[in-house]
């Protein structure tokens, strides 16, 4: 069965336009990648778990803030590696600064035999929707995209 993920867009209204926040995935590998690495807060739904419970306890994991309040079902997307994920989206803000994300420990250097920890998500950061589109992994663009289709803001093609 593939994997189904759930997470949450937050967004906000500037007089430049709606911008969003998205996550930077911490750890050796992503160090260094910038365009096409970034994500929103997300994380794997645990069986029979609501979908929208999952992304909000996911978001809190990875950001440290609780999501309180309604949310906008942006669907499900499927990934260029099979899994699934729920997109949702709330109205609000966040101080990126304040981020506290949950960590993960891997081998590290590989094949040294030492266990390092790092955080999930190594930063956070607001980007209008033409900067996410760029940013973004480009299976969660279409998430981007199904949230400027809501707000009626405009956005790139998910493929642009």
């Amino acid at each position: 069965m593939a994997k189904i993920s759930a997470g949450v867009l937050l967004f906000r209204r500037r007089p430049a336009g709606v911008e969003v926040m998205l996550v930077h995935p911490g750890g050796p590998f992503w160090a260094r990648k910038d365009a096409g690495a970034w994500s929103i807060p997300k994380g794997l739904v645990n069986e029979g778990e609501d979908w929208l419970a999952a992304a909000k306890r996911e978001f809190q994991e990875e950001t440290g803030m609780a999501i309180e309040g309604e949310c906008l079902d942006l669907g499900a997307h499927k990934q260029p590696g099979g899994k699934t994920i729920a997109a949702f989206a709330h109205a609000g803000d966040f101080d990126p600064a304040s981020l506290t994300s949950n960590a993960f420990s891997i081998e590290w250097p590989p094949h040294s035999g030492r266990t390092a920890e790092f955080p999930e998500v190594d930063r956070a950061a607001w980007y209008s929707i033409d900067e996410a589109m760029e940013k973004a992994a480009p299976g969660q663009r279409p998430i981007i995209a199904a949230l400027a289709e809501k707000l009626g803001a405009k956005a790139p093609e998910a493929g642009e």
